[in-house]
């Protein structure tokens, strides 16, 4: 639903879609979808891990009742970390406005 429903920005190694929710109680939540075209399990296994440990550093930045899908594309297997956080806090800052009620 927040790949489809959600405001999506991208870059040349991931894909970062973003859906705000009205259920401001909830810690914000992170889902990854990384494919076999990133690499065998060993790649795409690595790449999860950094896109975790990127969220985890970023999760202060993010609203509560925020859902983030991010899809890693195929570049992502040969991304530093920092390459990686680059992408990700670009797209999170831009997307992720906290509500002004």
């Amino acid at each position: 639903m927040v790949v489809r429903r959600g405001s999506r920005c991208g870059g040349s190694r991931v894909v970062t879609s973003v859906l705000t929710t009205a259920d401001t109680e909830r810690a914000a939540r992170f889902g990854f979808i990384i494919s076999k075209q990133v690499g065998n399990a060993v790649i795409r296994n690595t790449v999860r891990r950094r896109l975790k440990a990127v969220c985890a550093e970023l999760l202060s930045e993010v609203p509560q009742g925020t859902d983030v899908v991010i899809r890693a594309l195929p570049a992502s297997a040969t991304a530093s970390f920092a390459d990686l956080r680059v992408d990700v806090q670009r797209c999170i800052r831009r997307l992720a406005q906290p509500v002004v009620a």
